[in-house]
């Protein structure tokens, strides 16, 4: 999949999965309840055990249906590492330029960290794709998104960090262009029990919540059609 490609699957499906659990298996899992429930993009964090292996494993099985990415990723090695097991794009929870540039030179697409105004606008000069506000919700969740959008309404912004289902619509509303998501879409006592519909119940429920706040937002983005790969359960 092109950047440009991997862009627009972020762009129509409004959320990244954000999977942050205790074994590799846990891991799978999550990964295909979550694109049982229509959201064709997935992240799986560094602090997952074997996540490397995990992310091979996903892009050799899922690849052609979901966008494989790596998250939680803190320096240009441990990039390179998940770009030669597959992943399509890189997650970092700061902004570290030479992730950016090495995401640049190999045609991937990047999501680097930033907090405030200025750490913005310096991923977004570096390259960053998206710049991801984390954490978000800690410092004022939705009004904060918002209160950035403001003065910088160019820069597509992905809210990550205390997002839930009751918040989520308040932060497209704000002007998020994306969701980071973890809680309910990784939810380990549904992992643990080996019952994971409560995922992909939680799941649809987020691809109907990012819908209906982008029509009542924003109608010209809610005309954008999914493209192939990415599920629909409207």
């Amino acid at each position: 999949m092109t950047r440009d490609e991997a862009r627009m699957r972020v762009m129509e499906v409004g959320v990244v999965p954000v999977i942050r659990v205790s074994s590799p298996r846990h891991a799978i899992a999550a990964a295909k309840a979550v694109h049982a429930g229509g959201i064709s993009i997935v992240e799986i964090t560094m602090t997952v055990p074997g996540a490397v292996e995990v992310i091979t494993e996903l892009s050799n099985k899922m690849g052609k249906d979901v966008l494989v990415g790596a998250g939680t990723v803190l320096d240009a090695t441990t990039a390179q590492q998940c770009l030669d097991a597959g992943a399509e794009f890189l997650v970092s929870p700061g902004f570290d330029p030479e992730i950016v540039e090495l995401a640049q030179r190999q045609d991937k697409l990047v999501i680097a960290g930033a907090l405030t105004p200025t750490e913005v606008i310096a991923a977004w000069k570096a390259g960053s794709d998206f710049v991801k506000v984390f954490p978000c919700s800690p410092v004022g969740g939705p009004k904060y998104i918002k209160a950035l959008r403001g003065p910088l309404p160019h820069i597509p912004l992905v809210a990550t960090g205390g997002i839930n289902l009751c918040t989520a619509a308040e932060f497209i509303y704000a002007g998020a262009a994306a969701l980071g998501v973890s809680g309910e879409l990784s939810s380990m006592a549904a992992l643990e029990s080996g019952d994971t519909t409560s995922i992909t119940s939680a799941a649809r429920r987020y691809v109907a919540v990012v819908r209906e706040a982008r029509v009542n937002s924003d109608p010209v983005m809610a005309k954008v059609e999914p493209s192939p790969g990415v599920a629909s359960y409207e």
